[in-house]
Order: structure tokens, then sequence, then C-alpha cells
């Protein structure tokens, strides 16, 4: 039966007490392992080919940053955590793999621009079946291969197959799915109380003993109510399913505040007003300058390419118009900028305040930040971006095809970003731009000095005391240089 529960299920089976080993060192990969060392006392292995990556690892200074994640990393690596470059040892001394490699939309051949690129996949499960030698660590004669990685639906079943067909006579492997439902930013607390464990595998005797293996070792920190059994596919399906979801509420407040701006109405008044009905909620219902992140397009792009090989041209044409609305939302920002700015922006100062995709992030895979800088640059203004977290080096690999003439700079500082700038733009919602001297920067900025809040964060009001233009997404427009009277 599909959707059991832990405690649905009347086994004598043993907590899990072996080793755990995670290909894949990345922001899913790093933080989850933590987790698990942290919460299960198990040993715990992550390996990652790239050497600089897993030295990040071992060192003071981690890969990526995510709020509390440090804490973690301190209090259990070096003890029951470890970080290597030496994948095959990992692999032959652990009975549960975790793979949690990239999957990004494939950019060549069948598929291009829709479906998952599964090479990095392929290529993990090669190295599992390489390790897997006589006398590799066995659970009940065989490994357990976890899915944390988000892949199309079948993906189990053919690593099955790559697996089966490369490993020792006499040993077998059981493919689960574990799809992670993290929020960059909110990683740790989600997965210190994880609102639900899915997890997806063979209905057969060795399945789920496997699903019991892994669900024992949750069981350490997460209420057996919320961990949750279903077959492999459903699995697959629903991590998809989940973020295509998210992302179409995004995109649906996002139509909503662009019509707001032309109507008159205010899109948070809108927001709460709908919000209040319990089968909609309040959450996903601000609007802002596009989603971003490695997952929510990537997914969709997936979702869209499974419906057309399934022959089902309308249900994928659904899911296809969420992105086509999320690139509008980006576009139509730096139209708002330069129709607001006299129709031209040409060799003016703008400062962006923020380029990570959300707060609490350096991640700027995706970020609306790349499309609207890049927009704003190709319109020959001078874009000075600050962000309290997301790396140089990386805002400029994103934005190097848009670079023309150095009207690019980078800036450590929020105030120096705005020093002598025609205009100011929140692209990401970090806290503290709410408590900056915004008295301070209207003095240091050219006249006019417009402000366009794309999280709508700030105080409108008090910044129009001060004297600034504001234009909030979805707000009633405060100013119009054709009719200055409105």
């Amino acid at each position: 039966k599909g959707g059991e529960t832990l405690g649905d299920l009347m086994t004598s089976q043993a907590p899990f007490k072996g080793k755990i080993c995670c290909i894949g060192a990345g922001y899913v990969g790093g933080p989850t392992m933590a987790m698990m060392a942290l919460k299960s006392g198990l040993h715990v292995t992550v390996v990652d080919l790239n050497k600089e990556r897993i030295a990040a690892w071992n060192s003071d200074s981690l890969p990526i940053y995510e709020p509390g994640l440090d804490e973690v990393v301190r209090q259990v690596r070096g003890k029951n955590l470890f970080f290597s470059t030496d994948v095959e040892s990992a692999v032959r001394d652990a009975e549960i793999i975790f793979v949690s490699v990239n999957t990004p939309t494939k950019e060549y051949g069948f598929g291009k621009g829709r479906a998952a690129d599964l090479t990095y996949w392929e290529g993990a499960a090669r190295s599992i079946s390489r390790a897997t030698v006589p006398g590799a660590a066995l659970f009940n004669n065989f490994k357990i291969v976890v899915e944390k990685s988000t892949v199309p639906v079948s993906t189990a079943d053919a690593m099955t197959c790559v697996l089966n067909e490369n490993c020792p006579s006499g040993v077998g492997f059981q493919v689960l799915s574990n799809p992670e439902f993290l929020a960059e930013g909110t990683a740790i607390d989600d997965l210190t109380a994880p609102d639900r464990v899915l997890i997806g595998g063979p209905q057969n005797e060795n399945g789920r003993a496997a699903m019991e293996a892994l669900a024992s070792v949750y069981a350490h920190w997460v209420p057996r109510e919320r961990i949750h059994m279903n077959n492999v596919w459903s699995a697959e399906l629903s991590k998809l399913v989940a973020n295509a979801f998210l992302a179409q509420r995004i995109s649906s407040v996002n139509a909503l505040s662009e019509l707001c701006e032309a109507s008159g109405a205010d899109i948070e008044h809108v927001a709460g007003a709908i919000g209040f009905d319990p089968g909609i909620g309040s959450k996903f219902l601000k609007c802002g300058p596009g989603f971003g992140g490695s997952c929510f397009q990537k997914d969709i792009l997936n979702l869209v390419y499974l419906c057309e090989s399934e022959g089902l041209p309308e249900v994928a044409d659904y899911w296809l118009q969420v992105i086509k609305m999320n690139d509008h939302q980006k576009h139509r920002v730096s139209k708002l900028v330069v129709d607001t700015m006299f129709n031209t922006i040409n060799n003016k100062k703008i400062a962006v305040l923020g380029f990570a995709f959300k707060a609490d992030t350096g991640d700027t895979r995706e970020s609306p930040a790349i499309d609207i800088c890049g927009t704003l640059l190709s319109e020959n203004a001078r874009v000075c971006v600050f962000d309290p977290e997301a790396k140089e080096s990386q805002i400029r690999y994103d934005l190097a095809s848009f670079q023309k003439d150095d009207k690019l700079s980078i800036s450590t500082d929020a105030y120096e970003a705005c020093k002598e700038a025609h205009a100011v733009i929140i692209i990401t919602e970090w806290k503290q731009f709410k408590s900056l001297d915004f008295q301070r920067i209207f003095d240091s900025m050219n006249k006019p000095a417009f402000i366009f809040d794309g999280r709508n964060i700030l105080d409108h009001a008090a910044l129009q005391g001060m004297g600034f233009r504001v234009q909030g997404l979805g707000k009633p427009k405060t100013w119009n240089w054709r009719r200055e009277q409105l």
C-alpha cells in the first residue's frame, strides 16, 4: 500500500547501524548529511571529485552559505562526519549511499531545453558499481542507493539497470527515492524539523527492508508519523510536482501584480485578502521580480518534457506558462525602470541591492537579478551591485555575456553602491536593507532619486517623505513624469 507511515509497518527489523556515504557535496548533500550525522550519530562520509569543494568543507570557510550550517558542521566534522575525495573507499564501506549530484537541464540533443541531463547521475551509478567489489559492505546482501537529487520519473529503474549489469555476482542493489524538500535560507530548520520525509522504493521484500532501514535513520529525530512510504515512481514525481505548484503560485501572484499596477489596486491588499481563505493560505503570495534558484525552472521544464513524452501537450503547455510568466516578470521589471526614468538609463548609475535569488543564501543560480542586470547593462546603464553573500567572482561570471565598457561594478558596501546613483533597485529581500539609512542614501544620489522596491520590504511613505520617487511591484503608481501632478 502506498502512503504508509513507518508506524504502520509491522516489522521486527533492527534500526540501521552501518555507515552512510553521500556522493555530491553541494547545496543538498552537504547540509543534509551534516544534519544526519548530528542527529543519528551514524558514521557519514560526503565525497566529491571537486578537490576545492571538499577542502572548503574541511575548512572554516564552507563552500555554501546557509544560516546555522557552520554550527552543525563544527559539532560533528572529524567525529562522525567526514568530507573526502576518495569516492571508491567511501562507497565500498557504506551500506547506504545517497546520490546528490547535479541534474541540470539538457543543453543538447533530444529534449534540449526541457529534459534533465543525467550524465552525472549515470556516472555516479557506475562509480558505485566499480566500488562494490567482493568484501564491500552490504545490507542484507545488497547496497541501498538513495536518489536525493531531483530526477525524472523512472530514473531509479535506469539506475538499477546500470548497477545490476556491472555488479559482482551475488550482490544486489535496492534503489530508493528520497527527495529533498529544502528551501535555501531555511535549510537547517527544514532539516531539523521536516514537515515530511518521503521514501519511495520497490514494492517487494528487499525493497521494503531497504525503505525500513532508511526510515530508521530518519526516525532518530523525525516523528514516525512524518515518515511516509510510497512506490518509487510516486516519490520521484512528487518532488517535481511540489516545486511546480510553488512556482505556479509565485507566477500567479506576479501576474496579478502587473494588473494591480495597471488598475490602481495594491497587490499586498489583494494577496492578504485571498490569503485568509484556508483553501488558499498566505504562503508564497509575495510578489517579486521572479523566482530563481536551481530547482523551480529546471523541475518545471522536466515536468513539461515528461508530459510531452507521454503525449500530453495540453498539460505540458499549462506548466510551461509558469515559466513564461516568470520570464515576463523579469523583463517587465527592467522595462519599468527604463520607462520611469524618462525612457533612458544610458550612462546612469543604477544601484542593485541583492543578487542572490533569495535572502539568506549566496546562491545566484537562475536569479532574476541576472536577467534584470543584464537588461540594464544592455541599455548602457552603469550597474553597481551589492549583495552581502553572493561572491563577486560569481556575479561577474553570471553577467559576463552582458558586460561592455566596464559598466559593471561590484561593491562591498551598500552606501557606496548607492552613492551618486540615479536609482536603487531592491532585488533580494535581505533584512539588512530595511535598516539602511535612506536619508543618507538620498543625500548621496542624483536627483530625482528613484527607488524600485522589487520585494515591497521598505516603508514607501517614509521614503516619499524624504523625496524619493518610489515604485513597488504591484503598487499604485505614485508619480508619473508625464503627468507629475499625479
